[in-house]
């Protein structure tokens, strides 16, 4: 098991023999109830891993989110810094990107 929380596997408990006293339980009764208590285990195994899988996603869906804030913040901060571009400027930088996409050159 991940969890060192957690004492028993459904197998542990399945294989669990009890001494049988003149006044114990009835077998059969400690048998249907560690049943339950094994169906109970196996679910909260397969609930685990499925939160744990979805925990991971999760985390790499922030990390990725980080990214693209840290990269969208600096993009924001280049522009703030070109904040007196004029409509001249725009057209020689059209102008330039034309002559390297078409591949003219003056």
């Amino acid at each position: 098991m991940d969890s060192e929380k957690i004492m028993l596997t459904p197998q542990e408990i399945f294989e669990k023999e009890f001494k049988i006293d003149t006044r114990g339980y009835r077998p059969q009764e400690v048998d249907k109830f560690l049943d339950i208590i094994i169906k109970d285990y196996t679910e909260f195994i397969s609930l685990i891993k499925k939160l744990k899988q979805e925990n991971d996603d999760l985390m790499e869906e922030t990390l990725r989110l980080k990214h693209e804030l840290r990269n969208l913040h600096t993009n924001l901060e280049v522009f703030k810094g070109n904040e007196k571009v004029t409509n001249v400027d725009i057209i020689r930088r059209l102008s330039h990107l034309e002559k390297i996409v078409y591949g003219k050159e003056d």
